[in-house]
């Protein structure tokens, strides 16, 4: 069928499966973290505008940290399924690895979860604001263990190979790989960008239909702080991670760049635009601009970039994909960048909370950070084929050798599932936003007391603008 083999069908359903998770990490990530930001500005100023943002953003929290929690076991079995070979020749690695991330990150996370979520009127502010930044913590320390095997996979170090398997030697080098320290900053920044313009949207949202309370300008305003710092730091991280690949995996950004071959000792131009064509071994239709890639590549004017034809044909990876999907990453980077920018302006203006075309922009730009993501781990792991882990394994060989027929209706289901279940969940969390924060939301009932009952807080209760009815769900089973 459209002459893919069990192996192309094995790689599309982990890339379909991963595709999903990574978005609701990312989300909880940044979300985690607001919480925290929110509920310290609470404590701080008593200005209750923060403390009914938190309970608002709070019930989209626990939603999205459910989606991700159901969808990560998955990947974890894939693992053992589809990539059995993998697993054996460097499963001493990672896993390891991953289960720190269980060990340190998710109980941690799961521990002071529910005191998070329904603790409010049932702990000590103090206490509850402990349970929530625990939380933030332990998002990032998860996100710490997976990058740290990701990028183990990418320039592995610290081991030695026995009887074809792969034996830690030295775990400081194996989890300080080359790349980790700036795929760890890279992803995390995204994440927090990502989140920043979520919820810029959501406020851009109610605004263009006239909801303008002192809650929605917050969140704006508050999202676009974050999109003005945190954007040109991420473009900046980016050179460096940039920078750090050319030295450990020169041939991906040979393909990024549709860089096919060097002419004499001329610096390398940068391809703004073409079509990569793997067979022809040339850049289609490329619009170019001269010194630019020495420029970008290597911080010269004269220095060359190592060019695809200087790698054997079996080691390439698919520049057709990479070219362009680093290209959506770094131009939905740029657009982010500009928000800020006019962000900054319109406030100076004071026309940040009116200004109808920035705030459609903004509403606009919602998903640019999850698709910026997206865009970004194509560009990674589809860059580093054809190797699983790179030098060492390659893709082919890390397979469970499944057969045609099962790969295919494993990857049916999946597909049915996934938009069944997970389109579900989204559309649920997409109408808590579009209900926006209430006031009061979570204004104490009673005084509450030792031994004296208090009414919980329900982050997961989605009711009625007509107040018909609750949905209550919970995360126990997935905790």
């Amino acid at each position: 069928m459209f002459g893919l083999e069990a192996l192309d069908l094995a790689r599309i359903q982990f890339a379909f499966t991963i595709s999903f998770h990574i978005l609701f990490p990312a989300i909880t990530i940044g979300l985690a973290s607001y919480l925290a930001v929110l509920e310290g500005l609470w404590l701080k100023t008593h200005n209750d505008t923060y403390r009914d943002l938190y309970h608002f953003w709070s019930k989209i929290f626990a939603v999205n940290f459910g989606m991700g929690v159901v969808s990560g076991l998955v990947m974890a079995y894939q693992f053992g399924t589809n990539w059995s070979r993998f697993s054996d020749f460097a499963g001493s690695v990672t896993g390891p690895l991953l289960t720190y991330e269980v060990l340190t990150a998710f109980f941690l996370e799961a521990g002071f979860l529910g005191v998070m979520l329904f603790g409010w009127n049932r702990v000590g502010r103090k206490l509850h604001f402990f349970a929530t930044v625990m939380v933030a913590i332990g998002t990032l320390i998860s996100t710490f263990w997976i990058l740290a095997s990701n990028s183990w996979m990418q320039t592995p170090q610290g081991y030695e190979i026995v009887n074809g398997q792969v034996i830690p030697v030295d775990w400081l080098a194996i989890i300080f790989n080359p790349s980790f320290p700036y795929r760890l900053m890279h992803m995390a920044t995204a994440a927090f960008v990502a989140t920043a313009f979520f919820v810029g949207s959501s406020a851009a949202w109610h605004l263009l239909r006239g909801k303008d309370n002192p809650a929605i300008r917050t969140m704006l305003s508050m999202a676009m702080w974050m999109a003005l710092i945190v954007a040109p730091i991420q473009a900046v991280i980016g050179d460096f991670h940039g920078l750090n690949t050319l030295e450990h995996q020169p041939a991906k950004i040979a393909a990024i760049e549709g860089h096919w071959e060097n002419v004499g000792d001329e610096p390398t131009p940068l391809i703004l635009f073409g079509w990569p064509d793997m067979k022809a071994e040339k850049t289609k239709f490329a619009v170019e601009i001269p010194y630019l890639g020495s420029l970008i590549l290597t911080h010269t004017l004269d220095k060359q970039v190592p060019a695809l034809k200087e790698f054997p044909p079996e080691d390439r990876p698919n520049s057709t994909i990479v070219f362009w999907s680093f290209r959506v990453m770094v131009g939905l980077g740029f657009l982010m960048i500009f928000t800020g920018l006019w962000s900054l302006w319109l406030r100076k203006r004071d026309t940040l909370y009116t200004s109808r075309p920035f705030l459609y922009l903004a509403l606009w730009m919602g998903p640019s950070g999850l698709i910026a993501i997206l865009a970004g781990w194509f560009t990674t792991e589809i860059g580093r084929q054809p190797w699983v882990v790179y030098g060492l394994m390659r893709t082919a060989d890390a397979s469970s050798g499944h057969s045609f027929v099962q790969m295919s209706i494993t990857l049916i289901m999946f597909v049915v599932v996934y938009f069944a279940l997970f389109g579900a969940g989204l559309g649920y969390m997409m109408r808590l936003v579009r209900k926006g924060p209430k006031i009061d939301e979570g204004k104490e009932t009673n005084e509450g007391g030792p031994g004296q009952k208090r009414t919980p807080a329900r982050p997961l209760s989605a009711a009625d603008d007509n107040g018909d009815g609750d949905h209550n769900h919970s995360l126990t089973k997935e905790i």
